[in-house]
Order: C-alpha cells, then sequence, then structure tokens
C-alpha cells in the first residue's frame, strides 16, 4: 500500500479552495452589477409578451333590402374611403323615388288650388253680400206696403225668410274662407308643410336610391365578406368588414402588480414577433382598461363561497404606436407583440380623457345634396304656376261674429306673413 502524497493532497486542496473562491467572487459581481442594473435601470421599466395587435373591424351592412348585382371588392384587397364596394338593383328604389316626386307635384297643385279657392270665396261672399243688401232692401219695401195693405202678410214672412237665409249664407262663405285662409295664411306654396312634406318624402326616396350603392366607410383591407352576385340581401345584414391598418394599437396584458407606476402618456417601445428586432415600433400609453377580462366576462368567478384560490388578473392597457412607422411596417389585427413601457415619468393622469388619435370620418348625407335640392325646386316650379294671391282678410262687413279674434290671433303668430305672401306672388316665386 502507497503512502499519499502531502505535497500532492495539499496542491489539490489549494486549487479547490482558489475555485471556490473565484466562484464567489464571480457571483457577488453578477450580483452587485444586477442590483445596479435593476435600481440605476430595470426598475423603471414594465414589460409583457402577452400583448396583441388590435384596431377597428368596421362592419359594412345594408342600409336598404336588395340583390346584389355588381361586387366591387375581395379578401385581402386594401381600399380607400369612398371606393365602391357593391351594387344593389335600383330598380325598387328608382320607382319609389318617381311616385314621391309625382305625390311632390301633386301636393303643389292642391295647395296651389286652395290659394285659387280662397279668390273663389272672396268672389263667392261679394255675391251674396249683393243678394242680401237686395233681401233687406225688398223686406223693408215690403213692411212699408204692409201698413197699406197692398201685401199680403204671407208675401211679407217669405221676404223676412229670404233675408234670413241670405245671412246664413254670407256667414257659410265666410266660415269657408276662414278656413281656406287657416290653411294657407302665412304661408307659400314652396314652404306649405303639404309641400315641404311631400319634398321630405323625394328625399327619403333619392337616400334609398343613394344607398343601392355601398362605398367605403373606411380606408383600409377587406375581411370576412360573405356576400354574393346575386344574393338578396335584407336591411342591416353585415357584408363584408373594412379594417384600417394605419390605425391599429396594442392591447398589453399587464400583472396587477405592475400597474403602480402606469400613467396615460409614457413612452412605450414595441416589438411585433412577424419582424422580430429588426424593427421597433415607438409609441405611447393611451390608457388603461376599466377592469379586467375576468370582470367583463360573460360568466364573472364568484369568490364568496366555496374554496378560493388568488389568481393574478392582469388589464388591458391601450397603447398606440407611431403612424409613419406603422405605414412603413404594417401589422395585422392579432399579431403577437412584446411591449416594454417607460414608467419614469409619473406626472400623466391615471384616466386618459382622449385615447384615439384620429377622428373617425363620417359619410355625407343625401339631405343637402344639390342635385336632390335643384330636382325638388324645379318640380315645384313646374306645377305651381302664376300664384294667385293669398287670402286677404275678410272684410268687416262681411265678418261674421268671433272671427275677428281668430285672425289676429294668427296675424300675431305670424308677424308678415300677408306682406311675404304678397311679395313672393309679386315676384311670381312658388
Amino acid at each position: 500500500m502507497s503512502t499519499p502524497n502531502p505535497q500532492a493532497a495539499s496542491a489539490n486542496g489549494n486549487s479547490r479552495r482558489r475555485g471556490l473562491l473565484i466562484l464567489g467572487a464571480v457571483v457577488i459581481v453578477c450580483g452587485i452589477a444586477y442590483a445596479a442594473y435593476f435600481f440605476l435601470y430595470a426598475r423603471y421599466y414594465e414589460s409583457t409578451d402577452d400583448a396583441y395587435v388590435n384596431g377597428d373591424v368596421v362592419q359594412v351592412t345594408s342600409e336598404v333590402p336588395g340583390t346584389v348585382i355588381a361586387l366591387h371588392i375581395d379578401d385581402t384587397q386594401a381600399v380607400q374611403a369612398g371606393a365602391p364596394l357593391l351594387e344593389l338593383d335600383p330598380a325598387d328604389a328608382q320607382v319609389a323615388v318617381a311616385n314621391a316626386e309625382a305625390d311632390l307635384a301633386r301636393a303643389v297643385r292642391q295647395v296651389r288650388g286652395l290659394f285659387a279657392q280662397g279668390q273663389q270665396l272672396r268672389a263667392q261672399i261679394d255675391q251674396r253680400q249683393q243678394a242680401l243688401r237686395t233681401a233687406e232692401s225688398d223686406l223693408k219695401r215690403r213692411q212699408s206696403l204692409q201698413s197699406d195693405g197692398a201685401i199680403s202678410g204671407e208675401e211679407l214672412s217669405h221676404a223676412r225668410d229670404n233675408v234670413t237665409s241670405m245671412r246664413a249664407a254670407v256667414a257659410a262663405a265666410n266660415e269657408q274662407l276662414s278656413q281656406t285662409v287657416a290653411q294657407v295664411d302665412g304661408t307659400t306654396i314652396a314652404n306649405h308643410p303639404q309641400v315641404l312634406a311631400a319634398a321630405a318624402a323625394v328625399r327619403n326616396a333619392a337616400l334609398a336610391l343613394r344607398r343601392t350603392k355601398i362605398t367605403a366607410p373606411v380606408g383600409g383591407v377587406i375581411a370576412k365578406r360573405s356576400v354574393q352576385v346575386g344574393q338578396r340581401v335584407a336591411a342591416g345584414t353585415p357584408l363584408l368588414a373594412v379594417v384600417p391598418l394605419d390605425d391599429v394599437w396594442i392591447d398589453a396584458n399587464f400583472k396587477e402588480v405592475q400597474l403602480e407606476h402606469m400613467r396615460a402618456g409614457q413612452p412605450v417601445t414595441v416589438h411585433a414577433d412577424v419582424y422580430g428586432n429588426d424593427v421597433t415600433y415607438h409609441g405611447r400609453l393611451a390608457g388603461l382598461a376599466a377592469g379586467s377580462g375576468n370582470a367583463f366576462a360573460l360568466l364573472p368567478a364568484q369568490n364568496a363561497s366555496g374554496n378560493w384560490i388568488k389568481i393574478v388578473q392582469r388589464l388591458p392597457v391601450r397603447i398606440l404606436l407611431d403612424p409613419q412607422e406603422l405605414k412603413n411596417s404594417p401589422l395585422r389585427v392579432g399579431l403577437s407583440t412584446s411591449v416594454r413601457i417607460d414608467i419614469r415619468d409619473t406626472s400623466g393622469p391615471l384616466v386618459a380623457t382622449a385615447v384615439r388619435n384620429t377622428p373617425q370620418p363620417t359619410q355625407d348625407s343625401v339631405g343637402d345634396d344639390p342635385a336632390v335640392a335643384a330636382r325638388i325646386a324645379e318640380i315645384i316650379s313646374a306645377n305651381a304656376g302664376t300664384p294667385p294671391a293669398a287670402p286677404q282678410k275678410v272684410s268687416a262687413r262681411a265678418r261674421p261674429r268671433g272671427l275677428e279674434h281668430n285672425e289676429a290671433a294668427v296675424s300675431e303668430d305670424n308677424p308678415g306673413s300677408d306682406e311675404a305672401v304678397q311679395a313672393a306672388s309679386a315676384a311670381g316665386q312658388p
């Protein structure tokens, strides 16, 4: 049996001791470096890879029923705002427009007849007033002859009845004139309520005709097309979607313990898995969601009964990106990303007051369409003819009892109405 060499054992012990000292020194240096890194840099950032691209998915629906006769787009195609998407059969809408225009012409002629009826009634009142004066004169003459016995009592009774009948006829004509004045007082043919209602029906029919051509409400990429040529669609049926890829954002789901120092406006850097680390997006924190996904779930958790295990919740944080960087490197809805937020600046608000970075465009209304307004004016002018003078106030001699008060009330509610009607009539305008 050989005797161990004391020098070799001592050398091995020194070597092992030296290795442990070096390892300990490395661990200490790494610990110091990590502590310095955390306190000087890392503690000012919060990051997560539970983040996904999100954006508006604008559903395009038909506002009127119809049959699709043309389809101009398909999935994955980029379109500009206002570009034609599809067309519906306009036959029914064109018939409705023609019917509305005919109703407008009929309403103009009816109102024109009301103005003419006022002239007729005034002439009728003048005629009946003359007949009343003649009957009253005959009655007075017969009353003077009755004392001499020149006429019979029966003839005198007939004369009285004739006067009474003429007075009733004059009162009836005054009431008819009052009714006509009430229908047209303070208006012209163009602004009469019946004409305005018919004109509104024309605009409604024109709007339905315009809606047979469906255009893109926003610019973006076509997705989820479910409509085919020849398909009959009902109003409100989803046809396709437009996704504006130039206005997407990031929904990053941070743990609740990471939210303490997050404020709106803080700078953010984002890396998308589709581009890797080659592309870095810069943005800002737009705001924090009003609740966790668990709170808004269809069946939220009920922890008031049974065994309970605490689970760290995550809260969606919205991040807006630089539009120019999105234009250079487009993203798609649903892609995975990694997010890092610089939380050093805590001067921003806890609750954001404005999140959207671009206003959403709205489609023009047909209510102010110059072509529709011109067509309505053309129909009114073609059917109004030469407008007659507006019915005048009933004369005091032929005015029945109580009519003075009604006309005073009308004149008080419509000051200057007679002058406006007469001026429009003199100018030859409906």
